[in-house]
């Protein structure tokens, strides 16, 4: 005897069939496979970061791009890290917090804050920036230097794409 989920499967089966429309197998879907991807790889950063460092992925972040460009908005970390604003904002006021991080009005935007790394910062910064490059080096050493080309390649072909149809609206 058949169960009503096995008939309701083979009728969306046979429709799918009929209709010739491909059916939805998230192993296959790359926005799935990018996300899953992602998150396994942030979430083993997250928990080494949390635990040598005491600091969150966010936080993380908004360090990084301080310590590759000197200073910098929190419009600007938000721009280059795709996080939000209150994410940003968060990160920046637990650094700020933690003297990690000074905050200066931005002298050609009064509204805006320059965000710089405290000497504080900066050892951490300097602590954490060789590790988090050999953490990368294990992560893809399953993959030759010609396909970790290609994939930053990939990447960042997606990205110009997904800002043209985001633009689009």
């Amino acid at each position: 005897m058949l169960l009503s989920s096995q008939i309701a499967g083979n009728s969306v089966n046979c429709y799918y069939l009929r209709m010739r429309i491909p059916r939805l197998q998230l192993a296959r879907f790359l926005p799935y496979r990018l996300s899953v991807t992602s998150n396994l790889v942030s979430a083993m950063i997250a928990s080494r970061y949390q635990d040598l460092f005491e600091i969150s992925i966010p936080q993380w972040r908004v360090i990084a791009v301080i310590g590759e460009h000197g200073s910098a908005s929190q419009q600007i970390i938000g721009n280059v890290t795709r996080m939000d604003k209150v994410t940003v904002s968060r990160a920046a006021i637990s650094l700020a917090a933690r003297k990690l991080i000074t905050r200066k009005i931005d002298p050609n935007d009064k509204r805006s804050q320059r965000l710089a790394l405290s000497p504080l910062g900066k050892q951490l910064y300097d602590s954490i920036a060789p590790r988090a490059m050999e953490m990368e080096s294990q992560i893809f050493s399953c993959l030759s230097v010609r396909d970790r080309r290609m994939l930053v390649r990939v990447l960042s072909a997606i990205d110009a794409r997904v800002d043209v149809i985001a633009a689009k609206g």
